[in-house]
């Protein structure tokens, strides 16, 4: 393990939380969650659990992002207010 690393990959992946449940505009959203669930994947797979590595990477980024773009292009894009 490289511990500057490890900190800034903690660093980004907090900064993209807050980003992610801040966000006004729902497809920016999603994009931000796809990212949150790319990078816990690298975390993982760089603590050495590659199973659950394919398994955030298969689910978290891909498919929920898939059905989460789906939802939106069928819902408003904007929080109103």
């Amino acid at each position: 393990m490289i511990v500057p690393l490890d900190l800034l990959m903690l660093f980004v992946i907090v900064v993209i939380a807050i980003a992610t449940i801040s966000a006004k505009d729902l497809f920016s959203a999603v994009i931000l969650f796809g990212a949150y669930s790319f990078l816990m994947a690298v975390v993982w797979a760089e603590m050495h659990s590659i199973d659950v590595s394919f398994t955030e990477a298969a689910v978290g980024a891909g498919v929920s992002t898939a059905f989460l773009i789906a939802a939106v292009s069928r819902t408003a894009r904007w929080e109103k207010g």
